[in-house]
């Protein structure tokens, strides 16, 4: 599967910004999907997954009551919407795809090319 991300910005704290994911080759149904993010000088870090049907969800605590991860089968999308946005929100975001859920970079084989979002305070 093909992984392609979009939406990120620049932003004020505070503010909002919705991150898009399109998937193209396979159907997105078949696969956990999850938002890595990666700081400025920092590791990349999960940020949300969600199941194949949508059911299950599971955040960092970084984000959680903040962000929320989305999806839709139908047309093979998957969303993080985000809100409350911090300058330490700073980071360029992957969406990525594995067979199993998990939170660790290990699952997922497929992986966007990352889109930024900056923070401004």
């Amino acid at each position: 599967v093909q992984l392609q991300a979009s939406g990120g910005g620049l932003v004020q704290a505070g503010g909002s910004l919705r991150l898009s994911c399109a998937a193209s080759g396979r159907t997105l149904s078949r696969y956990v999907m999850a938002w890595f993010r990666q700081a400025p000088g920092k590791e990349r870090e999960f940020a949300a997954v969600i199941s194949r049907s949508g059911n299950s969800v599971d955040y960092a605590d970084s984000v959680k009551g903040r962000f929320t991860i989305s999806r839709d089968n139908a047309k093979n999308t998957v969303s993080l919407q985000m809100a409350t946005l911090k300058p330490e929100d700073t980071a360029v975001y992957y969406c990525a795809a594995a067979l199993f859920y998990g939170t660790v970079e290990p699952y997922y084989g497929y992986w966007g090319q990352g889109t930024q979002v900056t923070v401004s305070s």
